[in-house]
């Protein structure tokens, strides 16, 4: 298994875990136009690291290739959010919040060479 591959199973992971470790951060950025907000921070916590995980199996891996693909896509929701609310972007420079759009682009890509 390549480094970059461990790379990427670690970052998931180590996100996914954050989720739990400091939900508020999550949470607040949530857009308010979608329900419990708490419960999704703590779901797509899971998603993260079982998706991490499961890089680790070849034959697991395609599935987990396409869930992240399909995580990193419902996660521009919140990354637009963050954009357009001052709450939500907690301080952060409107460059950098500009900047993680082309980022997700990114790790899509990323995540797509390993089909």
């Amino acid at each position: 298994m390549a480094w970059h591959l461990i790379l990427m199973a670690v970052i998931y992971i180590a996100a996914g875990i954050n989720h739990f470790i400091k939900p508020k951060i999550y949470v607040r950025i949530i857009p308010d136009y979608l329900p419990a907000h708490a419960f999704l921070v703590y779901l797509s916590g899971i998603f993260e690291i079982a998706l991490g995980i499961m890089l680790f199996w070849k034959n697991l891996r395609p599935f987990a290739i396409w869930g992240i693909i399909l995580m990193l896509i419902v996660f521009f929701t919140v990354h637009i959010h963050m954009l357009r609310s001052e709450k939500a972007a907690s301080g952060l420079p409107k460059w950098v919040l500009i900047l993680r759009i082309p980022l997700q682009f990114a790790l899509i890509y990323w995540a797509y060479s390993y089909l």
